[in-house]
């Protein structure tokens, strides 16, 4: 009978404490937690790869296009919202675009296309109050990536994906036990309300 009170008092406790601490990175394993900040502690685990793994799990990271064009539709503008709304909680950090299409067409003019697409998602990004010295449109796999394998038009292939690609450079305090302080500025944010999309500009052209 004592255990069973002592049990009971330390499961009340542990629930009056909140989360803990790096919560995010748990899956379901007692420690997770625990185990993730110590490793970005001693340098087990960086910032950035921690970061990577929770956009791609929080946030959708990839839009698709219409065949030969690089136009951002309301269905992508609302994805890009959610992504951007992401990106300004870590002023720390870069994020890169990859710009793909689909097998239609000739291998250099995808090649062009995709970065068309990447440089996008930028574009927007930027009339959202992000600075583009964040944000990089430099990478485009064209048709050599695709989801589906087809020769055909695929919607599915004519994507941009959005990925964390390092730190700014005027930001390597995240390198020296500032982990948890960037958490907390990020929990404060939470509670703020969502942004709204203030532009619907978008590049267009021939694109595919």
């Amino acid at each position: 009978m004592h255990k069973w009170v002592v049990s009971l008092g330390l499961m009340v406790a542990v629930a009056a404490c909140g989360r803990e601490a790096g919560y995010e990175v748990d899956s379901g394993t007692f420690g997770n937690s625990t185990l993730n900040n110590t490793q970005m502690q001693n340098g087990e685990r960086n910032f950035a790869q921690t970061l990577a793994d929770r956009f791609a799990r929080e946030v959708p990271n990839q839009i698709n296009f219409a065949f030969d064009s690089a136009a951002l539709d309301d269905t992508a503008r609302q994805t890009l919202l959610k992504q951007a709304n992401f990106i300004r909680q870590f002023p720390e950090v870069k994020f890169r675009v990859y710009g793909h299409t689909d097998a239609v067409g000739s291998a250099s003019y995808n090649k062009r296309l995709g970065l068309r697409r990447a440089q996008a998602v930028v574009a927007f990004f930027a009339a959202q109050g992000i600075e583009r010295s964040r944000l990089e449109a430099l990478a485009s796999f064209g048709e050599t990536r695709p989801l589906v394998n087809t020769p055909d038009r695929d919607r599915r292939n004519r994507r941009t994906v959005t990925e964390v690609s390092g730190f700014v450079g005027r930001h390597p305090t995240v390198l020296d036990g500032k982990y948890a302080q960037i958490i907390y500025r990020d929990y404060v944010k939470s509670a703020e309300a969502p942004t709204k999309v203030t532009s619907t500009a978008s590049s267009g052209g021939f694109n595919e």
